[in-house]
């Protein structure tokens, strides 16, 4: 039977966007047991950075791989979009579990569940072959002119991406602070962390929103939805967390992902 890439293509495409709603109703239910709230019960256990590392690394290798086979891989429109997809794996794939391994320690760092790793790895699996085809074959129509239109929305695109890259890694940057501290969990204070209690979530979900208007494409679109139905309602369990851990010293103006609404 041949490979028809193509019908393969769509299948996976349209199996994103079906995840989206099924991932908010599943997580309404069950929090994913790692980090904070990490739980027995879940089967064997990877150290967080090398689940880390695991999980992620499709984005790299598969993506590597795929997108130089695309029909526009040489286009600077379609160039740019992988390069902003890269930079943001090359940091979640390499620095930031280099960043787990030197700062945490096994107590305040619990094991990272093997289930949960590899259902994230799957995940990334189908995420890098669909970034990787439409970007470099099927998005055709968002590479087919240079107006000015197209480099204006480019421009807009790419500056959400690096504010949201900049909110994330500020965050991510500010919770291992804390966890060198020692002495378990605390609030954190200061910058966006006054207004939610994920500013990491938020600016991964500004990374991706950017980066789908620079793209422009269903596969991108359905990227950046999917991120909102994971980190969403991830956000909100962080959130009751904080509140319930701390109780009255926790901020009560706070939100859990978007300043002033949730």
């Amino acid at each position: 039977m041949a490979w028809d890439d193509e019908k393969i293509f769509s299948k996976a495409l349209i199996s994103l966007y079906i995840m989206c709603p099924l991932t908010i109703l599943s997580l309404h239910f069950l929090t994913a047991p790692y980090g904070k709230h990490a739980r027995s019960g879940w089967g064997p256990t990877l150290p967080p950075s090398l689940a880390w590392f695991l999980m992620e690394s499709p984005t790299l290798w598969l993506t590597v791989l795929l997108y130089p086979l695309g029909r526009h891989s040489s286009h600077p429109l379609s160039l740019i979009v992988i390069s902003l997809y890269l930079l943001h794996y090359i940091h979640r794939t390499l620095i930031y579990p280099l960043r787990l391994l030197f700062t945490s320690t096994s107590k305040s760092n619990p094991g990272f569940p093997l289930s949960i790793a590899f259902f994230a790895f799957s995940f990334n699996l189908l995420n890098a072959y669909l970034q990787a085809r439409s970007a470099s074959h099927y998005a055709g129509s968002a590479t087919a002119e240079y107006g000015w239109r197209l480099w204006f929305r480019v421009a807009a695109g790419m500056a959400v991406f690096f504010l949201g890259m900049r909110v994330n890694i500020r965050a991510d940057l500010a919770l291992v602070k804390l966890k060198k501290e020692g002495g378990g969990y605390k609030i954190p204070r200061g910058g966006l962390f006054e207004f939610v209690s994920c500013p990491n979530y938020m600016g991964e979900a500004l990374e991706w929103l950017g980066w789908a208007i620079v793209a422009w494409s269903p596969a991108s679109w359905a990227f950046f939805l999917y991120t909102c139905s994971n980190l969403g309602p991830r956000a909100r369990a962080h959130h009751k967390w904080y509140c319930e851990k701390f109780g009255s010293d926790y901020p009560s103006s706070r939100k859990a992902i978007v300043p002033f609404f949730y």
